[in-house]
């Protein structure tokens, strides 16, 4: 009996973009692993899982669902209760138990310079979007990326809804308490405190945990054999689970 490999589903956070995933994708791909980047629209958390939860719905067969920074709120939402999803990878990401917000969990802990790095506006809709000063880019969000890749990243960020980030995570169970979980983050992240990544792999029981010296928010493209690696391993945990349960 041949065991369906997952499609690994890629979501990442607020101000990076679904290509900021690309060295991550060339070397899933070079294993001939199906992957999915998706354009998260950062505009609510309940409508951004909503949007993951589409793509899921989208794809034949199981999912390794993975999050960045932000990206973790949804994934943790967009898993809760899907069968779909046999994995879980927390990127830099938060991993949230029911009602708390990326603004809060982000001062749960203290070190994160985000705030005096960002721009303000308000949005016609309503409410305000967020994005990095392009000036204090590199240093806040990659300062282990060479500078021109850090400008491009910076002209290509997507703002956030100031409510996405607000916004509490709504429901009653979060996924990682049902779905196996690895997690992946450096120790120079100046975005959101280590002590938050560590504090969520070891409530979210993890499977496995693997912290990088020196890398920042965006270790997804400082370090992508890492985080590739990370993925691979939640992969192979799922085939070599199926395959005992079918045996």
């Amino acid at each position: 009996m041949t065991i369906e490999k997952p499609t690994i589903v890629l979501v990442h956070g607020a101000f990076a973009e679904s290509a900021s995933w690309n060295g991550v994708i060339a070397r899933l791909q070079s294993h001939d692993v199906n992957v999915v980047a998706v354009a998260n629209p950062l505009r609510s958390l309940a409508g951004d899982a909503a949007y993951v939860r589409d793509v899921i719905a989208s794809i034949a067969g199981p999912v390794v669902l993975v999050g960045h920074s932000y990206g973790g709120l949804v994934i943790t939402e967009a898993a809760a209760g899907n069968d779909a999803v046999v994995g879980l990878v927390y990127v830099s990401a938060f991993a949230p138990e029911t009602g708390e917000s990326a603004f809060g969990l982000s001062n749960s802990a203290p070190g994160s310079t985000l705030g005096d790095a960002l721009s303000v506006y308000p949005l016609t809709a309503g409410g305000n979007e967020l994005a990095i000063r392009p000036e204090a880019f590199h240093q806040q969000f990659a300062a282990d990326v060479a500078p021109e890749t850090a400008a491009l990243m910076a002209a290509t960020q997507r703002p956030v809804a100031e409510a996405a980030l607000t916004d509490a995570l709504p429901t009653t169970r979060p996924a990682w308490k049902d779905i196996p979980s690895w997690h992946v983050f450096g120790d120079q992240d100046r975005n959101i405190p280590v002590a938050i990544f560590r504090a969520g792999a070891e409530r979210a029981a993890s499977r496995g945990t693997r912290e990088i010296t020196g890398a920042s928010h965006a270790a997804l493209v400082s370090h992508p054999e890492v985080i590739a690696e990370t993925i691979a391993a939640a992969g192979k945990a799922y085939v070599s689970g199926a395959a005992s349960s079918a045996a």
